[in-house]
């Protein structure tokens, strides 16, 4: 893929114009369809697994299936890829989509969490779904579970994410989608998207994460999310048959007779560079398959790496992933440029490709403050460690009502050596980050969680 840092400039946005603290920007696009923001709150009364703690999740697809087939089986309705993985999964999205785009076809991404707007979740072409569109689809799949009540099937018990995952599938059928590339919400094998008969399975890595509920070891979490292979499909995965986790998926594509395609990655790679191989192998699998491109000058050419462009990197832009800005602390004489990145790392796996990444860039050699906000559970004292031995200082911070008490991260950054300090209330955590980071020569980095960087202003 060329030069670490050239790949690296290339996948992540422009720097954005200088703003001054204090601007009042919007944190979040507000939804403004009223029929959309009527049926989002009805669907806010269903019990929503991202909002809430996951020890007692309930998983399982008798629910989707039932709402699928209430619904005329819409995730039948176009071809599509499904992506897994611990990191990588939504950027991974994103690249193939743009990949899909650029090759003419009409194109679906289904996607979780959002970070500024809701209409990340449904894109068509690289754009969020229009709201009436969003608003129709969540309508008729709210109708389908109603009706599921009253007969007393399974959708009867559909989750917040059973239903807007059918809706999304509703959504693509209507608008003619050809190809959708589908994000997998929590592992796989009992993942509500798993209802769509994917021509390819990614599984981009796999790491320690959602332990409570995937399993305590790699390859517990691989049988999980291998469960999105579907038999004599392609199955795509960086992960050797050596590796614990690779071992699993292997077996797996081999018991279903899916054709197994492990793209090979050198020792030393950008995030962007591994999801870069990962998407070529997808689109050079399709391509040998049959798969051509439908518009423009290459018209019939078969789908391979080539379409991953500049203009097809440059298209697969995320926000609160790898997302780098500028801000203007101050006026005049006394005005200094504050780098700020902004990266949602979970999990320290995540967190350690971020710093990885980082340090190959000149504007991120230096001291790194990070706000910081996570979940209660995740694994607190893995990411405070990696940010310890970066030698960074931190702001400790509250997103949401699933985040840590900033007070707990203290306490558990005393042990590994982070020094910190606690501003409960994000914004002015952020505000306080970027005046200190100013007059101290450091820059900038929001993580720990997709959520927290929703709540960043941006210039």
């Amino acid at each position: 893929m060329g030069n670490h840092r050239e790949a690296l400039r290339l996948a992540l946005p422009r720097a954005w114009a200088p703003i001054e603290i204090g601007t009042k920007v919007p944190t979040m696009r507000d939804v403004r369809d009223q029929q959309l923001i009527d049926v989002l709150a009805e669907l806010d009364g269903l019990t929503n697994w991202e909002s809430r703690p996951r020890d007692g999740m309930r998983v399982g697809l008798d629910p989707i299936h039932d709402l699928a087939a209430r619904l005329g089986h819409p995730e039948r309705s176009f071809r599509s890829i499904h992506v897994a993985g611990t990191k990588g999964k939504s950027s991974t999205c994103a690249l193939l989509e743009a990949a899909l785009c650029r090759a003419g076809f009409r194109v679906g991404r289904y996607s979780s969490p959002h970070v500024e707007y809701f209409g990340e979740r449904m894109t068509l072409d690289g754009h969020p779904a229009a709201e009436p569109l969003m608003a129709s689809a969540l309508l008729r799949a709210m109708e389908a579970l109603k009706a599921a009540r009253a007969d007393n099937t399974a959708a009867a018990h559909a989750t917040w994410f059973d239903v807007l995952t059918i809706a999304a599938f509703v959504l693509f059928r209507d608008a003619g989608v050809e190809w959708a590339v589908v994000e997998t919400g929590l592992g796989g094998r009992l993942d509500s998207t798993s209802v769509v008969p994917s021509d390819v399975a990614i599984i981009t890595n796999i790491e320690l994460e959602h332990t409570e509920v995937l399993g305590k070891t790699r390859a517990k979490i691989a049988f999980e999310k291998a469960g999105i292979i579907k038999p004599a499909r392609i199955a795509i995965t960086p992960l050797p048959a050596s590796d614990e986790a690779g071992a699993v998926i292997a077996a797996r594509a081999d018991e279903l007779g899916a054709a197994l395609i492990v793209p090979v990655l050198p020792d030393i790679t950008t995030i962007s560079e591994r999801n870069a191989r990962i998407v070529g192998a997808a689109l050079e699998a399709l391509g040998e398959r049959g798969v051509r491109a439908k518009g423009g000058a290459a018209a019939g050419k078969p789908l391979g790496a080539w379409l991953l462009d500049r203009a097809t990197l440059e298209a697969a832009r995320l926000p609160g992933r790898m997302e780098f800005f500028d801000v203007e602390v101050g006026k005049g004489d006394k005005a200094r440029t504050v780098h700020v990145v902004l990266d949602g790392a979970h999990v320290p796996f995540n967190l350690a490709a971020v710093l990885a990444d980082l340090r190959l860039t000149p504007d991120h050699t230096g001291a790194c403050l990070a706000v910081v906000s996570i979940a209660r559970d995740k694994d607190a004292e893995g990411l405070l460690g990696l940010l310890a031995k970066e030698g960074a200082t931190a702001i400790f911070t509250h997103a949401t009502d699933r985040s840590r008490d900033p007070q707990e991260l203290a306490d558990i950054a005393a042990k590994v050596g982070l020094s910190c300090t606690v501003i409960a209330d994000p914004l002015k955590a952020y505000a306080q980050a970027l005046e200190t980071a100013a007059l101290s020569g450091q820059w900038v980095l929001v993580t720990g969680s997709l959520y927290m960087t929703g709540v960043v202003p941006r210039p």
